[in-house]
């Protein structure tokens, strides 16, 4: 791992930033790698650190076609929680948070990491009753969460809407104090630094345009830079899932939609939690420099493209205002889109694929970000393994097939918040 002393920091100071070592490496690729993934966002890099730390496989490629930070890894709203209803998220998500609490120390990089809470407002009796099930279920994981009646959440967040005319009452809440926030292009920075120096080759600007296959096996893959064989061929690229899954002759159970986030001019200290609308699509946290970070619903069609429609920017807007009508009247100073691959039942798919040699990481939905380091350990222990890891079992794709959904994305007022 890479250590600067004061002297090379101000060395590299008074040089105009001229001497800083890469954070790693720009290597040529080589013919073959025992593993190769395809896809350098945070899943994909998580899986190369943990191939190499957990399992000693270090001749590992991790091709992108961009470069590194440039897709939904740096393309989200930062939230990190584990407050899931079905049995097999619960846990999944609940180890990736414990992973997080230890990212920074596990990397020897600072990803700002910062457990802030999380509060979800509800709106009606009914509402809080479902949160109060879900507390339940977390509780009986050992997950720690509590159910906040309105005056607990008033003094919590007392710039939310109260008043007599609120649209949506506020009843209560649900609160998890150990959720909160990382900051994205940092998880991206520090996934791919310490699986560099563990020896994974990171190949930035290498498009994989087809596949190599020895009778129905495939053993490697064509890109813009040349064929490069692979052992184990590893799917990990998000909204673009389907693209690459039909090179392959995979026909998969997802549509990729677009997810806007959004970011405001920056004021004083406010929200100093995540919280959450739980009337509408609206979820907000507010960054070190100040801005307002928030997001909304996916747009309505289906597209590859980051950029967004204008009519979510209102809806959005309209929500943000119905809850913190305190922020009216901010300025906007950008949005962006993510593109989202989701599956029919709001849960991932891990695991192998029918074709021999190929194995998928995908279908994340809005749980991407906050799954990135257990997606990324249960992943290398699949392409070590061949088999699904424990906690992942329940994510396989042929899940669709045989009716075992977790159906995450129909249990109610939390679907949206996946």
């Amino acid at each position: 791992m890479h250590g600067y002393s004061v002297f090379s920091i101000l060395r590299n100071g008074l040089s105009g930033q001229k001497h800083w070592p890469r954070a790693w490496r720009a290597p040529t690729p080589k013919r073959a790698y025992d593993v190769i993934i395809i896809g350098g966002g945070g899943h994909g890099l998580a899986t190369a650190f943990y191939l190499a730390q957990n399992h000693n496989i270090r001749n590992v490629a991790v091709l992108e076609k961009g470069y590194i930070g440039g897709g939904n890894v740096g393309r989200n709203t930062t939230i990190v929680r584990s407050n899931y209803l079905l049995d097999g998220n619960t846990q999944f998500y609940e180890f990736s948070l414990k992973l997080w609490e230890d990212l920074s120390r596990s990397l020897n990089y600072n990803v700002m990491f910062s457990q802030r809470g999380q509060l979800v407002a509800a709106h009606s009796p009914d509402q809080l009753d479902g949160f109060s099930h879900r507390a339940n279920v977390m509780r009986l994981n050992g997950i720690d969460v509590e159910v906040l009646d309105r005056d607990e959440v008033q003094r919590m967040v007392p710039y939310l809407d109260y008043s007599d005319t609120a649209r949506f009452p506020i009843y209560g809440a649900h609160w998890q104090s150990r959720a909160g926030t990382a900051r994205h292009d940092a998880v991206a920075w520090g996934y791919a630094r310490a699986a560099d120096a563990n020896g994974v080759d990171i190949i930035q600007n290498c498009e994989v345009t087809g596949f190599v296959y020895e009778g129905e096996r495939i053993v490697g893959v064509e890109t813009t830079l040349g064929r490069i064989g692979g052992g184990r061929i590893g799917l990990a690229v998000a909204g673009h899932t389907t693209t690459l899954g039909s090179k392959a002759g995979l026909e998969l159970p997802i549509e990729s939609h677009i997810l806007q986030a959004f970011v405001t001019e920056p004021v004083k200290p406010i929200v100093h939690q995540t919280i959450a609308y739980g009337a509408d699509h609206f979820y907000v946290s507010q960054s070190d420099k100040g801005g307002l970070v928030f997001g909304g619903a996916l747009d309505g069609y289906n597209s590859y493209a980051q950029r967004g429609n204008m009519g979510i920017v209102r809806e959005v807007a309209e929500a943000a205002v119905a809850f913190m009508p305190c922020i009216s009247r901010l300025r906007l100073l950008r949005h962006w889109g993510g593109v989202m691959d989701m599956t029919p039942d709001a849960s991932p798919i891990i695991g192998p694929t029918p074709i021999e040699g190929l194995f998928l990481n995908g279908g994340w939905c809005y749980g991407g970000f906050k799954a990135t380091p257990a997606s990324g350990w249960c992943f290398a222990h699949t392409l070590a393994h061949g088999t699904p890891h424990p906690l992942a079992a329940g994510f396989s794709l042929d899940r669709f097939r045989r009716g075992h959904t977790i159906d995450e994305a129909g249990i109610g007022p939390f679907h949206w918040l996946q």
